[in-house]
C-alpha cells in the first residue's frame, strides 16, 4: 500500500512504520491517523509481521503533536470525531496481537506522547522529549493521555505534566517510568530493531497471549485477573508452540516456532 505521510517497511519479520512529514516536526494531520489506522491493521494480520517498531523521520521529532494549522478551526463535532478516531487508531495499537515498539527520537508532545504510549515498549533516544502541552493552546489531552499517562506514572505525576503543560527530558521520562530505557541517539532504530527480533524469535501465540493477558487483566480486580491468567494459560497448552517449545527445552535444543 502506498502512503502519503508514512513509510512502513518490513526486514526480517519487523515492520517499521515511520511518520514522514518533517517539515512539519512529524506533526499527525487526520490523514495521517487515517493512514497510521490502514498500516496498524495491515500489519496486525501480516503472516510475515511478527513486531512493529513506530517512530519518525529525522531527528528533531518523533511526533510533535497534532497539526495545530487542521485543529484550529475546528468545531466541536469536528474535535469530538478526531478524538475518536485517534484513540481508535491507538487502542488498535494497544490491541493489536502484534507487540509495538516506540522508537522516540524527538519530541513527543501530545499527540505525539499519546502514540507511544498507546505502544508496548517506549525506547527513547537521549534527545527526546515528552510532554502533554494542551493546556498551553486551550484544549486538553484527546488522543487517550488523560487515561494512559496516570496508568503509567501515577496520578500525581500525570496531572502535573499535564496541568503545566510542560516537557520532560528522556532521563526523567525514564525515572518515572514513562520509557523502558534510553540509549544514544544514534544507536536508538539499532536497539529497537535488535529488541523487535528478539520477540519476534518468541514464540508467537505465547507473545500475542502475554500481550492480551497483560493489558486486559490490568482493567479487571485482582481475583479474576487471576482467573483470566489461568485461561490463557490453559489456552497456551492446545498450540504447536507449547509442544515444541518444552520438546526442544527437554531436548537441549533451540526451539523452531512455527
Amino acid at each position: 500500500m502506498t502512503y502519503q505521510t508514512l513509510i512502513v517497511e518490513v526486514l526480517e519479520a519487523v515492520a517499521t512504520i515511520t511518520v514522514n512529514r518533517p517539515a512539519a516536526m512529524n506533526a499527525m494531520t487526520v490523514t495521517t491517523l487515517q493512514e497510521l489506522g490502514m498500516a496498524v491493521s495491515e500489519l496486525s494480520t501480516a503472516s510475515d509481521v511478527r513486531a512493529v517498531i513506530i517512530t519518525g523521520a529525522g531527528e528533531k521529532a518523533f511526533i510533535a503533536g497534532g497539526d495545530i494549522s487542521q485543529l484550529r478551526d475546528m468545531n466541536p463535532g469536528d474535535a469530538r470525531s478526531l478524538s475518536l478516531l485517534a484513540q481508535g487508531v491507538f487502542n488498535s495499537i494497544e490491541h493489536s496481537p502484534k507487540p509495538f515498539i516506540a522508537a522516540v527520537n524527538g519530541y513527543a508532545l501530545g499527540g505525539g506522547c499519546e502514540l507511544a504510549m498507546s505502544c508496548d515498549v517506549r525506547i527513547a533516544s537521549d534527545k527526546a522529549r515528552f510532554g502533554q502541552p494542551e493546556v498551553n493552546i486551550g484544549i486538553l489531552p484527546g488522543f487517550g493521555g488523560s487515561q494512559r499517562l496516570p496508568r503509567l506514572v501515577g496520578k500525581g505525576r500525570a496531572l502535573e505534566m499535564i496541568l503545566t503543560g510542560d516537557m520532560i527530558d528522556a532521563d526523567e521520562a525514564l525515572r518515572i517510568g514513562l520509557v523502558n530505557r534510553v540509549v544514544q541517539q544514534a544507536e536508538l532504530m539499532a536497539v529497537a530493531r535488535a529488541l523487535a527480533l528478539k520477540i519476534s524469535s518468541r514464540s508467537q501465540s505465547a507473545v500475542s497471549l502475554c500481550k492480551e493477558l497483560v493489558i486486559n487483566g490490568m482493567e479487571m480486580d485482582i481475583e479474576r485477573a487471576f482467573r483470566y491468567e489461568a485461561d490463557l494459560f490453559a489456552l497456551s497448552f492446545t498450540t504447536s508452540d507449547q509442544k515444541e517449545g518444552m520438546t526442544a527445552f527437554l531436548e537441549k535444543r533451540p526451539p523452531v516456532f512455527k
